[in-house]
């Protein structure tokens, strides 16, 4: 039998730590009877049954880690994220199913696409099935509302940035599951209004204001006490208002960052929202 020079058995040895080191790979997953394709980042030495963060992208938008900047964060506190790309509804343009009127013949399961990718994240990676979190930019911030309300069991925590709950999933919710919540919204955003759409003029379906949906979720996580700060101007002058529900059940609490005067954004938001998206996610690591 061959063996191998003792002097190569070193080098050997890395090859397996090596191999397993991955960064950002594009790969697929057939759920609901389709090919779904999301990308990977896990961060160099990451040890098995690490965390995982989900970000979703916003209506029209596309699963390129490069629009979130959230892999620096994963790489400084040691998670993995995945980035899933939505399907095309009606009028071909990549999304989430969250229920809006005009998605109302489409056919996609995005609740069962995102339960089945993290089984499949779990086996393929090693990665935590408890310690898993999700955000999500405008309709992927819908799309947290709305997994908040029907697949809560999912994530330790959800992170919607410009997102909205609409009066469907509010109406529909009956989970007795309380998930603890973060969202992060500007004032003045005008693609999905700080005051709420109730009469549905902008056409995404009637959707309650920024305040009254994370009061919702303060109250579901039962906590008893509203703590308002103002923090440190953002180098652009931004202003945050941190409103932070706390002791709720079982330790749980939900924020509302409210940017004074921010747009529809992920980074025009007076903080640095990754740092603090895993700032939130961080305390609930089980």
């Amino acid at each position: 039998m061959k063996q191998f020079p003792q002097v190569l058995l070193p080098m050997l040895l890395l090859i397996p730590t090596i191999a397993c080191a991955q960064k950002d790979r594009t790969e697929t997953l057939r759920s609901g009877g389709i090919e779904r394709t999301y990308t990977i980042h896990v961060p160099e030495g990451l040890p098995p049954g690490a965390p995982l963060v989900v970000v979703l992208h916003g209506y029209g938008g596309s699963n390129d880690p490069a629009a979130f900047g959230m892999n620096p964060t994963a790489d400084r506190h040691g998670f993995a994220v995945c980035y899933p790309q939505g399907e095309r509804d009606g009028r071909g343009t990549s999304c989430w199913n969250v229920g809006y009127p005009f998605q109302a013949d489409m056919p996609i399961d995005d609740i069962q696409f995102l339960d089945d990718l993290i089984g499949h994240l779990h086996r393929r990676y090693g990665l935590s099935r408890r310690n898993v979190f999700c955000t999500g930019m405008s309709n992927g911030g819908d799309m947290c509302y709305l997994l908040a309300s029907r697949r809560p069991e999912l994530f330790a925590a959800l992170g919607p940035v410009a997102g909205f709950m609409s009066v469907e999933i509010l109406r529909r919710d009956d989970s007795p599951h309380p998930t603890p919540l973060f969202e992060i919204h500007g004032t003045e955003d005008r693609t999905t209004r700080w005051e709420g759409d109730l009469e549905n003029r902008d056409g995404w379906g009637a959707y309650l204001p920024v305040p009254m949906a994370v009061g919702y979720w303060a109250a579901k996580n039962k906590c008893l006490r509203l703590q308002t700060d103002t923090l440190p101007a953002a180098d652009n002058g931004r202003q945050v208002i941190a409103h932070r529900y706390t002791d709720g059940t079982g330790g749980s609490e939900v924020w509302l960052y409210e940017t004074v005067g921010g747009t529809h954004s992920w980074h025009d938001t007076g903080v640095d929202t990754c740092e603090e998206l895993w700032r939130f996610f961080s305390r609930y690591i089980r």
